[in-house]
């Protein structure tokens, strides 16, 4: 088994003593470290030439959607297992899967947990595994500082997202799926999910299952600030006929817009006036606990 650990996060004293107390229990765990971007994608190609059945990946949102790009990328037979050792600010995906936060507990999973075949999602040719965002919520993720993020946690994007609400301006575009086209007139917010929650814990999309063969798309129009319990009520218990929250569930759906649209793939920046979302159904077998309840 190999453990890929994003190398930020390497030398953490917690890492360093679940990964010694893992060897005392198991064997033939192995450790890489990354440096820089496109690690992830080398370590993964190495493992499958290595036999390597299941791959542990090491850090937060962003290594887990570098990882899950660099497996689709292979034909689906050769595809590792995948197992999740979550240590980022955080850590969305697998929060919401129920995925320890204590790291040897994590550790004990990936080496004894079964695996269900899961699915991914894509923009364009970008593979992500829990959701895309656009528009505000985009724009928060990326323009968070990273100390303020690691001082802060999760909380540091909601800060964030108050300091810019004052000078958003809501984004237009066209969106096609297999069973509509539409103007999009005043997005606030636009969430394509595989996953249930983004942001540091904000759940998006409470009905959304990671084997179902659908994306959630979730869509926030602007809104009194008067309004905001109802915005939350929608956003808890979202409908395709909400007042300010639209959802719906579609294996694709094409999006264009005049102009660049801010864009996260869970948390990694990514721009196209253009983009084409899709499911990528039974796509990679994850390492999920019993309880996890994005399963449906």
């Amino acid at each position: 088994m190999y453990i890929i650990l994003n190398g930020k996060k390497a030398g953490y004293e917690s890492v360093r003593s679940a990964i010694s107390a893992l060897r005392e229990e198991a064997e033939g765990v192995e450790v890489r470290v990354t440096y820089e971007y496109g690690d992830v994608e080398r370590l993964v190609n190495e493992a499958v030439r290595d036999g390597v059945t299941r791959i542990v990946i090491g850090g937060g949102d962003g290594s887990v959607n570098e990882v899950v790009d660099a497996m689709a990328k292979l034909p689906r037979e050769q595809r590792p297992e995948l197992a999740i050792l979550p240590l980022g600010t955080a850590n969305d995906f697998a929060t919401a899967c129920r995925i320890p936060a204590n790291s040897l507990e994590a550790l004990r999973l990936a080496v004894s947990g079964s695996c269900t075949a899961v699915d991914i999602a894509k923009a364009n040719d970008r593979h992500f595994a829990n959701m895309a965002t656009a528009g505000f919520g985009a724009q928060v993720t990326a323009e968070t500082p990273v100390e303020l993020k690691n001082f802060l946690g999760g909380g540091a994007y909601t800060l964030t997202g108050v300091l810019k609400a004052i000078n958003f301006v809501p984004y237009q575009g066209k969106m096609k799926t297999p069973d509509f086209e539409s103007e999009l007139t005043g997005i606030v917010v636009a969430a394509i999910c595989n996953g249930r929650q983004a942001g540091g814990g904000q759940v998006l999309a409470p009905n959304a299952y990671i084997n179902d063969g659908l994306l959630d798309v979730v869509i926030l129009s602007p809104f009194p600030l008067g309004d905001i319990p109802r915005v939350i009520e929608e956003i808890k218990h979202p409908t395709a006929n909400g007042r300010y929250v639209k959802y719906f569930q579609t294996p694709w759906l094409e999006s264009s817009a005049d102009e660049v649209i801010p864009l996260n793939l869970d948390g990694e920046p990514y721009q196209n006036r253009q983009i084409r979302f899709e499911i990528v159904p039974e796509a990679i077998d994850l390492v999920l606990p019993e309880s996890c309840p994005c399963l449906k």
